[in-house]
Parts: C-alpha cells; sequence; structure tokens
C-alpha cells in the first residue's frame, strides 16, 4: 500500500463550479459521489430504448467490442459504445458530465473507455474489487491519476440486484498487484478479471478501514468515483436488470503512454490510445442532438 501522491481534485472551487462545494469535498473525501436526478425520464426513456436495441440488435456493432459473461452467451459489456451509438456518444459529451470532469480534472477531457454495461436478472456476474488506475497504469499506460469514472443508470439500482460496491476514502491509498499480467490479459479480464487484481489480506485491511457502501438510485442517476477508488459488485441473481452507460474521463495532459508493467498495450476499444480527440460539453435535452 503505497500512499497517493496525486491530489484527487485538481481545480480550487468556486462559484461557477458544477458542483457545490459540499459535493467537491465529499469527492475529495470519499473518491466518489452519486447525483440524483441528472437526466429528466424523457432523458432516461431514450437511453434505455438506445440500449434495448443495441442489446436485441448487436449485429451493426463491432464483435470484438461486445464481451460475453464468463459462462453464457449473455451480453455482459459492450465497449467502445460512445463512438458506435450517436445516442450514447451525446450522452458522454454531455455538460452535466463532461462538465464535471472537466472540473475536477482541471483540463480538457477525452474518453478513455466507455462501455454499456448489462448485468442481467438471474444471469448477470459479479465484478471482482479491483482499482481501475492500477490496470490502467501497469497495462494502458496512463502516467498519473487524473481520471475519472461515471456510471449512468439506466435502471434502478437496489440493494439487491448487483450495485456498485465502493471503499469510501480508499482512493488515498495505491494498492500494488502482485504477480506478472499475462500477454493478452484483456481477453479473460474483460469477462472475469483474475490478475491484477488486490489479495484478500489488503482488501480485508481497506474493507475495515473504511467500510463499504453501495450506492442505490432510480436511472437517471449518476455515480462518479476517482480513478483509484477500490470497487466491485456482487452477481445479480434477482429477477430484476440492471444496467448503465460506463464513461472514463482522462484529462488530455494525462494521455497514455507506453504501460508501465507488460510490452504489449491492450487494444483501443479498451483503451483509447494517439492522439484522442478532447469532447467539446454539449447542452440541452439529449434528444435535440442525437439520432438512433
Amino acid at each position: 500500500m503505497l500512499p497517493r501522491l496525486d491530489p484527487v481534485i485538481h481545480s480550487d472551487w468556486s462559484e461557477s463550479a458544477p458542483l457545490t462545494r459540499q459535493q467537491a469535498e465529499q469527492f475529495d473525501r470519499d473518491g466518489f459521489l452519486v447525483l440524483k436526478d441528472v437526466l429528466s425520464p424523457e432523458e432516461v426513456d431514450h437511453l434505455q430504448t438506445q440500449a434495448k436495441k443495441l442489446l436485441s440488435s448487436p449485429n451493426g456493432l463491432n464483435p470484438e467490442t461486445i464481451i460475453a459473461e464468463p459462462d453464457s452467451q449473455e451480453i455482459r459489456s459492450v465497449f467502445e459504445i460512445h463512438s458506435q451509438s450517436r445516442v450514447i456518444g451525446r450522452l458522454a459529451a454531455d455538460a452535466r458530465l463532461s462538465g464535471i470532469a472537466q472540473f475536477l480534472l482541471n483540463d480538457k477531457v477525452y474518453i478513455h473507455q466507455s462501455r454499456l454495461n448489462y448485468k442481467p436478472g438471474f444471469e448477470g456476474k459479479e465484478f471482482y474489487w479491483h482499482s481501475d488506475f492500477e490496470t490502467w497504469h501497469v497495462e494502458d499506460g496512463m502516467p498519473r491519476m487524473r481520471a475519472l469514472s461515471m456510471s449512468v443508470l439506466l435502471a434502478e439500482n437496489t440493494p439487491d440486484n448487483g450495485p456498485l460496491m465502493l471503499m469510501p476514502g480508499s482512493h488515498r491509498v495505491f494498492l500494488t498487484c502482485i504477480g506478472a499480467t499475462p500477454e493478452d490479459h484483456y481477453r479473460t479480464s474483460l469477462k472475469k478479471q483474475e490478475y491484477g487484481v488486490p489479495d484478500r489480506q489488503s482488501l480485508t485491511e481497506l474493507a475495515h478501514r473504511h467500510g463499504i457502501v453501495a450506492p442505490t438510485g432510480k436511472a437517471g442517476t449518476v455515480v462518479i468515483f476517482d480513478c483509484n477508488t477500490m470497487h466491485g459488485s456482487n452477481g445479480n441473481i434477482t429477477p430484476f436488470p440492471r444496467a448503465n452507460a460506463f464513461f472514463v474521463y482522462n484529462a488530455v495532459s494525462n494521455r497514455l503512454q507506453a504501460p508501465f508493467g507488460v510490452k504489449k498495450p491492450r487494444p483501443s476499444f479498451v483503451a483509447a490510445r494517439s492522439d484522442p480527440k478532447a469532447l467539446v460539453p454539449q447542452h440541452g435535452p439529449l434528444m435535440e442532438d442525437a439520432l438512433a
């Protein structure tokens, strides 16, 4: 366990910030923030319609970006979704999301990774405990902790259907993972991660030190969490599916270098490389600019 070297919030708060002072202080302290009712019911309906189309008719998607559950053909995630769906691309650029990312990271931002996550009823498997930055640093070449994730809930997250779990305050410690990363690790880790995950003794210590919370909320809620916050989720054995649009915003000044722990970087649909284009925050209802 190593102390964090980078700030959590890279901007100074002011009255013009897209978050209140209390919200900014909470994010700095806990490493995550839950924003209720970010999207209107009409926007939620619009996104749910698009997500259902993508799930029921994935033929138009890049097959390499479609990840199935480890023990079935149920779709687990669709990566690089912001560039495969204009609706989701518009959501990623929306000022209510990208504007907050720009403030917290104090830079122009781009999408390091995007995906639609599905956790179907009865079949949805767990996502084991991990810090994203550990993987992004080792396998992708992300230099510093100047990135964050946003999960836009497209279905209600309840205490029962495998919601995201986080350890508040865990973002202050960088937990390195033991062992070598296999070549092309992403091919198995996107289904079920077995390498680059924390050891149980360290997880136990972090859980006792920080506790575990599982934010819930209806569709339209946005959960923001720091790149180094320890998180995971249980499987879903209820009949109630869970789905979310997931975006990783990285500072343009923090663009990827050569990986720090492997020879071959992960493909661009998992981690955007070269010279990614900065987002221009978009304003107005999602339905005005996006085409299904």
